[in-house]
C-alpha cells in the first residue's frame, strides 16, 4: 500500500517521493525542539512507504530522522539552557514550582538525567520536552549529547526498521501499542511523583548542599 492510497490522496506519493527525507527531518526536528508535532508517526509512515515502494531508501529515512532529532534536541536543550530557568522563576508558582523544587530537579537531573533522556526518547510527551528540561536543569551538555545521540540512533533504527519490515502488522497495532505505552508512562510518572513527594524533604537537603545559595 502506498501512502497516497492510505490517505486517499494520490498526489501524496509524489510529494513524499520528492521531499520525503526533508519532511522526515523537519517534522522530527520540530518535535524534538518542543513543538507538539507527530515526529515518530512521520518516521513510521516514511518507513512503511520505503518498504512498499522503491522511491525512498530506508537508510536515508533513518538518517534523516536521526539527524533531525539530534539537531532538534540540541536546539531544545539550548532554549532550555538560555531561558528555561527564567520561565520557571516567573511562572513556576502557577504550578507550585519554586526555587527549592528547581534545585531538587537539577539535583535529580545531575544524577539521573541520562536515564530520562534515553528512555524519554521512546515516550511521546517526554520525547517532545526532555531536551528542553535537560537544558533548564543545567544538565552538562557533553553528557546530554552522549545520552541523547545514543537514544536517537537506537530509536530511529528500532522505529524505522520495525515499520520498514513489519509495517502492516505494526500499523494495525500502533494505536493499542501507543495506549499501552501511554498508560505505562503515566503510571511511571505518577509513581515517581509520589516517591518524590515522600522524599522531597530528604532530596531538598541534598539539593541545598549541592547548590547552596541562589541558582544562576
Amino acid at each position: 500500500m502506498t501512502l497516497g492510497a492510505f490517505f486517499g490522496n494520490a498526489r501524496l506519493d509524489d510529494l513524499v517521493a520528492t521531499y520525503g527525507y526533508a519532511i522526515v527531518f523537519a517534522i522530527v526536528a520540530a518535535e524534538s525542539i518542543g513543538i507538539p508535532v507527530p515526529g515518530e508517526t512521520t518516521l513510521s509512515l516514511a518507513a512503511i512507504y520505503a518498504g512498499a515502494t522503491d522511491r525512498l531508501d530506508i537508510a536515508g529515512v533513518i538518517a534523516a530522522a536521526a539527524l533531525g532529532a539530534i539537531i532538534g534536541d540540541n536546539v531544545g536543550y539550548a532554549l532550555g539552557r538560555v531561558g528555561g530557568y527564567r520561565l520557571l522563576r516567573r511562572y513556576g508558582h502557577y504550578v507550585r514550582v519554586n526555587e527549592h523544587r528547581v534545585k531538587i530537579g537539577r539535583y535529580l537531573f545531575d544524577r539521573h538525567g541520562g536515564k530520562v533522556i534515553f528512555f524519554g526518547r521512546f515516550v511521546s510527551i517526554l520525547r517532545t520536552y526532555a531536551a528542553f528540561l535537560a537544558g533548564t536543569m543545567k544538565m552538562a551538555w557533553r553528557r546530554f549529547l552522549v545520552f541523547n545521540t545514543v537514544a536517537v540512533v537506537v530509536w530511529a533504527l528500532v522505529v524505522g526498521l520495525g515499520f520498514y519490515y513489519f509495517g502492516s502488522v505494526l500499523q494495525a497495532l500502533q494505536t493499542p501499542i501507543d495506549i499501552v505505552i501511554g498508560a505505562v508512562a503515566l503510571a511511571v510518572v505518577l509513581t515517581v511523583l509520589a516517591l518524590l513527594r515522600r522524599k522531597e524533604k530528604e532530596l531538598g537537603v541534598a539539593a541545598e548542599k549541592a547548590y547552596p545559595g541562589t541558582l544562576d
